[in-house]
């Protein structure tokens, strides 16, 4: 416990006007102590204490002193307390030495808050002590012996959020440690300066010690936003408050919903307020809105919003001739440390006070992994951390549960493959020893490999079945028409938000108010705004062009880049696949089945496993090139500015992730050229081959490794990185364990979420949505892998937000932004990429076209398609720069291909069946992209972007908006009305009786 002569009882009686940390402006009470309650005399005292006073007398003395001690007036310490400190310090007894300390204690800061309550205008100050208090002198001082007021110091609980009254709740929270260096005068008086416009403004400041910190260095500036700063600015943001209780129902469950009874939360967690009309706030009207408490009536994600506007617009000096603005500036030049609004409370324990802790409730019904099966409380989310995080995860929770659907779709043809893998006619073939034994297939490289036998890859072609067989068409199919569904349906789900949430023409409310404080200060002109008619910051086209002009060599040089890491690896697959299959070659080659490891198995994998590993690192330097360009584009508004950085990270995660998947699907194996005549890479390499079975296997295995890999890695940074950097700072901060641990510092120690907090987890999630529809015919199993990751994702998620990140700064927003409009583009894409995979990667075509065309069995329509796709080669026609190095006994070899044999007039030219092959492969595109197309245009049409009743429901509060604003106004015309009218009848009545009486004396 603090002693009252100590400097840690000093700062905590600091008023917020204090300026200078750890001082207080007011002068300590006088108390007049002749010896110090805490010196080496007090200690000699109490030794001599028992020799001069006896007991009986120190008792009765106890009481008339420990009675005189207590405040006479609820305004000022009385007199007699200070006489009895006077007299008690000169008896020396022990027990009333520490009584001394205690009461002096208390009896300063209810003087303290006392003093408070007076500048603060209050009229009642009895609210200050409790009720049990407010009785006859005698009683009222046995309890107040009893109890601490809730603002003692000494047992300030650790969850507080209010300054030291403990009536003003703290809003945000400044932190910064004073510079030793030579830019540190600097920093002080920028924050001086800062400091004291935010005083301007009508914010309210309060100061804390280094002292009273954890590690002894780190200042904290508590702000607090008084009711007159959060209804002008309230007014200035378009905030919309409530009117009157809505009498429009909730929107009722489903038919058939009693089924999903334990996916169900409880109605008070759902819905935690009730719904009502609301209105743009303005302070001139203030009797019009639902006013209960003002401490209460706007959320806490409110004020830290209107708090944050401001910090962001407040200036804190000029330097080099321009005007400096923003507390981002700050911290980005490290004069402040961090800037952070106030978690409620503890997460792990629901509050002890009548003021709610809705980190504890979120933490409870949404962050618990136990809790996977639930539904989201979403008005819980928007109330504590703002409608644009709100409404990520109401996207996220949706796209989760419409990936339920291609989930279940995916997993009947994995074992639809699963079940027909064995039956299936050409892996029978291949692996019969009799028809695949007896098919030499020509080398995969040259010199170095050597022939090999078809039946070697029999293993590879049963699990290449379990991906590429009739129900890929179909899933294909079905995929382009779920991701028309699943737009036009989230369109829905969009709009029904923006009503429940007030977010309606939320953009055109704030067009003009989101200027990014940057560009305000980079503008050295101005410019009338033609629908506003005001003049605002203004930068001429000619200003920008250059720094367009750099960003956008920049992106095209970051993809250049990328494209080349790509072809890194495909050089790397290419020298590791001859150095496989040397290492692999024997006679072993030539025998019966050998082993499912196979060169080109083995080069899949190692290169899917570098190329997840290179996307990886290269993912580190484009986030922060993308930051920088995107800044030095010095984007008008914020949400140019995210659609801006949007754009360009989704650009290069696109080439970075998909590139590599859109070679082996569209390019490995299409352009080799035949034994013979190959085709090289930079005339060194030969380009890769296909399968016999075909290529998607190959795309199976390197889009699973890729999008399996992301999701681990980034489930395992996520849960555990902020887990391990929290346990660190703590560790390192805790050198004064005997400190008092508060609120703003325990979240000082938690991770940042940062603006771009959001737009990672979108870009995420985006990307995951790529994986899951662009490349999906080659693997029905990636909606059921995304699902499960974001099943365990929302909670990694929500469990970081409440427990490991410091709070985010509310914001607002009606849509999911310009990632909505990437989505409708990858859509589109993804019918285009699933129809080429079916037709190209695949070999259903192939099939399909020996099946109705080519097939001479018709009890076994698919027999003898395995010898039909291979074209025979002439081994003596082998270059000889290209023959394998051992001699072998065979005279022709085998290759994947539509030609000609050695002893046609046109050897090794494409025969009739290749290009029949190919004009079905190309109608198949046709006929796909049309089907799905046409319904997409169809489903668009009859699902309407806004439902009926959202639309009835706004018509409906337009109108009780409009009609309780209308009588508002009614009234109050009336009432002042009235009061001219009665001043006016006062008047005449004057001027009446003025007459009478002139009259009468004349």
């Amino acid at each position: 416990m603090a002693s009252p002569g100590s400097q840690e009882f000093r700062s905590s009686l600091a008023p917020p006007s204090s300026q200078t940390p750890g001082v207080s402006p007011v002068s300590p009470v006088p108390l007049g102590l002749q010896v110090p309650l805490e010196s080496p005399q007090s200690d000699s005292l109490k030794k001599e204490s028992s020799s001069w006073i006896a007991e009986a007398e120190l008792k009765s003395r106890r009481q008339t002193i420990r009675f005189s001690l207590r405040p006479k007036s609820s305004r000022r310490l009385s007199q007699r307390s200070f006489n009895a400190f006077n007299e008690l310090a000169k008896l020396g007894d022990p027990d009333l030495l520490e009584m001394v300390e205690q009461e002096g204690l208390t009896a300063r800061e209810i003087d303290y808050a006392f003093q408070q309550s007076e500048t603060l205008g209050s009229k009642e100050t009895s609210f200050l002590i409790p009720e049990d208090l407010q009785s006859p002198p005698e009683k009222r001082f046995n309890l107040f012996l009893r109890r601490r007021l809730m603002f003692q110091r000494s047992e300030h609980s650790k969850d507080s959020v209010f300054f030291r009254d403990g009536i003003r709740q703290i809003d945000f929270v400044l932190s910064y440690v004073e510079d030793v260096k030579k830019d540190g005068e600097l920093k002080a008086e920028r924050r001086r300066e800062f400091e004291q416009n935010l005083r301007k403004t009508g914010l309210d400041l309060e100061t804390e010690d280094k002292l009273n910190s954890e590690d002894g260095k780190t200042y904290f500036v508590k702000i607090h936003a008084p009711w007159e700063v959060l209804v002008t600015y309230a007014e200035v943001l378009g905030i919309k408050m409530p009117i009157k209780l809505s009498d429009i129902p909730r929107p009722k469950y489903p038919p058939l919903s009693y089924m999903l009874g334990a996916v169900k939360l409880p109605s008070s967690v759902k819905y935690p307020s009730p719904e009502y009309f609301t209105a743009q706030f303005s302070r001139h009207r203030q009797e019009l809105f639902l006013i209960e408490d003002e401490a209460t009536f706007f959320p806490s994600s409110t004020r830290n919003r209107i708090v944050y506007y401001i910090l962001s617009r407040c200036p804190f000096g000029v330097e080099e001739g321009k005007k400096k603005i923003g507390i981002e500036r700050l911290l980005n030049s490290n004069t402040y440390l961090s800037a952070y609004p106030l978690h409620d409370g503890q997460y792990w324990k629901p509050s002890k006070t009548a003021r709610p802790n809705e980190r504890y409730n979120l933490c409870k019904n949404w962050a618990r992994f136990s809790y996977f099966y639930k539904e989201q409380p979403f008005h819980l989310i928007r109330n504590y951390f703002g409608e644009k995080i709100g409404i990520y995860f109401v996207f996220l929770g949706y796209y989760t549960e419409m990936l339920l659907f291609a989930a279940l779709v995916g997993l009947a043809c994995f074992i639809y493959g699963l079940l027909s893998m064995e039956n299936n006619r050409t892996s029978t073939e291949i692996c019969d020893p009799d028809i695949g034994g007896q098919m030499i297939m020509c080398p995969l490289c040259d010199e170095v490999c050597d022939y090999w036998r078809l039946n070697t890859t029999c293993l590879h072609s049963k699990f290449s079945h379990l991906f590429d067989n009739e129900s890929t068409v179909f899933f294909a199919l079905f995929m382009g028409i779920w991701v028309t569904l699943f737009l036009e349906f989230w369109k829905q789900r969009q709009a029904r938000l923006e009503y429940e949430w007030d977010l309606v023409d939320f953009e055109e409310e704030q067009q003009q108010l989101q200027l990014r404080p940057e560009f305000e200060a980079m503008c050295k002109h101005k410019k009338m705004n033609p629908v506003t008619k005001e003049m605002e910051p203004h930068m001429p086209l000619c200003h920008r062009i250059p720094w367009y002009f750099v960003s956008g060599t920049t992106v095209t040089f970051g993809m250049a880049l990328l494209l080349s890491s790509m072809v890194s690896i495909l050089v790397y697959r290419l020298s590791v696949f001859a150095t496989f299959a040397s290492f692999m070659e024997s006679e072993a080659t030539l025998q019966s089945v050998k082993s499912f490891f196979t060169p080109q198995l083995a080069t899949a994998l190692s290169g899917s496993c570098l190329n997840c590993i290179v996307i990886l690192i290269l993912n580190f330097f484009y986030e922060k090139i993308s930051a920088w360009i995107t800044k030095m584009e010095i984007p008008r508004t914020h949400q140019e500015y995210e659609s801006s950085l949007t754009l360009k990270m989704f650009l290069f995660q696109f080439v970075n992730y998909y590139s590599s998947c859109f070679y082996v699907a569209f390019f490995k194996g299409k352009f080799v050229g035949y034994p013979g005549s190959y085709t090289y890479m930079f005339n060194i390499w030969r380009s890769e081959e296909c399968g016999p079975a075909g290529c998607l296997i190959e795309l199976t295995t390197q889009l699973t490794i890729i999008m399996i890999g992301k999701q681990i890695f980034g489930n395992i940074h996520e849960a555990f990185q902020p887990l391990i950097f929290n346990w660190w700072r703590r560790r390192r901060a805790r050198t004064h364990s005997e400190k008092l641990y508060s609120r703003w510092e325990q979240d000082h120690d938690l991770q940042i979420y940062g603006h771009r907090g959001l737009f990672y987890e979108y870009l995420e999630t985006v990307i995951q949505f790529g994986f899951a529809t662009l490349f999906v015919a080659s693997f029905p199993l990636a909606p059921l892998f995304a699902l499960m990751n974001n099943i365990m994702g929302i909670r990694v998620d929500a469990w970081k937000l409440t427990t490991q990140y410091r709070r985010p700064v509310a914001a607002k927003a009606h849509s999911i932004g310009v990632w909505q409009d990437i989505l409708f583009g990858m859509a589109i894409v993804s019918v285009a990429t699933n129809a080429f995979i079916v037709s190209f990667t695949s070999d259903i075509i192939p099939r399909l076209v020996y099946f109705y065309a080519y097939s001479t069995n018709s009890t076994e329509p698919l027999s003898g398609y395995v010898n039909n796709s291979l074209s025979v080669f002439l081994i003596a026609d082998f270059p000889n720069h290209t023959v394998p190095m051992e001699k072998k006994d065979f005279v022709t070899c085998r290759y994947r291909d539509y030609r000609y044999p050695p002893d046609h007039e046109d050897k090794y030219s494409h025969n009739m069946q290749f290009w029949h092959v190919l004009a079905a492969k190309m109608t198949f595109i046709i006929v796909m992209e049309h089907v799905v197309f046409l319904f997409k245009f169809l489903l668009a049409w009859l699902i309407p972007d806004v439902p009926k009743d959202v639309v009835e429901k706004i018509k409906r509060e337009k109108l009780m908006t409009i009609k309780i604003i209308h009588d508002f106004e009614l009234n109050k015309l009336k009432e002042n009305l009235d009061v001219e009218y009665g001043n006016i009848m006062k008047n005449v009545l004057v001027d009446e009786d003025n007459s009478l009486k002139a009259k009468t004396i004349v």
